[in-house]
């Protein structure tokens, strides 16, 4: 891919003087000029949080010289950071049998909505192969039983290092993900559900809100971790509900609401705009 001399910069690091004005010396010092910057200091935990989008006078230069340029100054602050040329995030989208997110992120990657590569779809079902090759995008099926889990976890990972994945999403992917493969994927991993959680666990879960008469539907996207679905949130949203709604159209707000959501969160990955924060998330959008 022939480079356009734009990368981006992200970092957090322990809040005190001078960060920025380190960060500044680095870009003019390269000759980077700047196009878009966000920053951000948590008050709780005292961490200072930044996006900077950057030009490079010279388009020429390999990104991995910027890095060996800032490693001293991240270093001396001790920052967490990433700095990366911009590009489409090489991405694998895991689903099941209910496919509308999948749909949702197909046609936008389709569309250029979404700075994404797919690099593959892994399912543990056929149903969704027909769909997914007419997008051109390379489909696997990977079976899951209590007996071939790890056999199926260690395909995902072969998956993953073959074909270079930074980000992986469940999109509406129904299999429990182990804690070995949650470490594996930390940070590089998104999940979708309904917000009814944790009132309306198991099965048919739009069955037991309307039963109870719910009036907010909504979705949440966040980090896996090993502590089902507890990972630091990256997107919500939501959407009023009342007593003329029947089950399935309670289904379709929240399904419709789950594309929605998820596609944000993948974007907003995709382009480097959420760092972690503990158990929490900074999103600059």
């Amino acid at each position: 891919m022939t480079s356009t001399g734009e990368h981006l910069l992200v970092l957090s690091c322990p809040d005190r003087p001078g960060i920025v004005h380190a960060v500044s010396t680095f870009l003019v010092v390269t000759g980077c000029n700047i196009l878009d910057s966000q920053q951000y200091r948590d008050p709780d935990t005292e961490r200072f949080f930044l996006r900077v989008h950057v030009a490079a006078a010279d388009p020429s230069v390999p990104v991995e010289h910027l890095r060996a340029a800032f490693a001293a100054t991240a270093t001396a602050f001790g920052m967490d950071w990433q700095l990366d040329a911009v590009r489409p995030m090489p991405t694998l989208l895991m689903v099941s049998k209910q496919d509308h997110c999948l749909q949702d992120l197909l046609f936008r990657h389709r569309t250029g909505a979404l700075p994404v590569e797919l690099t593959a779809v892994v399912s543990n079902h056929e149903d969704a192969r027909a769909l997914v090759e007419w997008h051109g995008v390379p489909y696997h099926r990977v079976p899951v039983t209590p007996q071939t889990k790890s056999d199926a976890e260690a395909r995902l990972l072969e998956l993953v290092e073959q074909t270079g994945t930074e980000l992986v999403v469940l999109a509406r992917y129904m299999q429990v993900l182990s804690a070995e493969l949650c470490a594996a994927l930390a940070g590089r991993a998104i999940n979708i559900h309904h917000s009814f959680l944790p009132s309306f666990k198991g099965a048919r879960p739009y069955a037991q809100a309307h039963a109870r008469g719910v009036k907010l539907i909504g979705a949440s996207a966040h980090y896996v971790t090993a502590d089902l679905d507890e990972g630091p949130i990256i997107e919500q949203d939501v959407a009023r509900a009342d007593h003329t709604h029947t089950v399935e159209q309670l289904a379709r707000v929240g399904q419709d609401i789950e594309a929605r959501v998820l596609a944000r969160a993948v974007l907003w990955h995709a382009e480097r705009r959420v760092l972690l924060n503990g158990s929490r998330t900074v999103v600059f959008r």
